[in-house]
């Protein structure tokens, strides 16, 4: 099965609804730490219900920092995260607060590149490729220039744990 597809160049790209019910085990699976060693839960605030949203969401380690990436763009955990004014709570065998920094699109093309390279340490060569494509609509080696060109699309944000 392909990855869900969130090569469009629009401002926010759906999840497809099995992809929604496999976000609910994801949640378990990375509460429990049987998930992919860079996979968390990230749990924010709902901006209209209050309630607490999770998801199953990869973490990718870059410069010494952890930051998230909105592969759906303008998506319901980032539209969540800005109205927490970035208030949020990070879940992997255990409970850790943080606050979710932004990061300007100008910053963001070696994070997504880090991305990129950590698809291809977890995984094989046809998958970091499926990543690539799918994911962000590149070939499986893209220029930093190729990724500059799709920054837009592409929320990230910087974990800052809190003490």
């Amino acid at each position: 099965m392909n990855p869900q597809d969130y090569s469009a160049r629009i401002g926010y790209r759906p999840n497809a609804r099995w992809y929604q019910r496999l976000n609910r085990l994801g949640v378990v699976l990375t509460r429990l730490g049987l998930a992919p060693r860079d996979a968390i839960t990230l749990e924010v605030r709902g901006r209209t219900s209050g309630k607490p949203r999770r998801l199953p969401i990869l973490r990718t380690p870059y410069q010494g920092d952890d930051y998230l990436i909105s592969l759906s763009g303008e998506s319901q955990w980032v539209r969540n995260v800005r109205a927490a004014s970035g208030q949020a709570t990070i879940r992997r065998r255990g409970t850790h607060r943080a606050h979710l920094e932004e990061i300007a699109p100008g910053d963001r093309a070696g994070i997504i590149a880090q991305y990129l390279r950590r698809g291809k340490q977890r995984g094989s060569p046809e998958s970091a490729a499926k990543q690539a494509r799918f994911y962000f609509g590149l070939d499986p080696d893209p220029s930093i220039d190729e990724i500059k060109a799709i920054v837009d699309y592409y929320p990230v944000f910087r974990i800052d744990y809190e003490l």
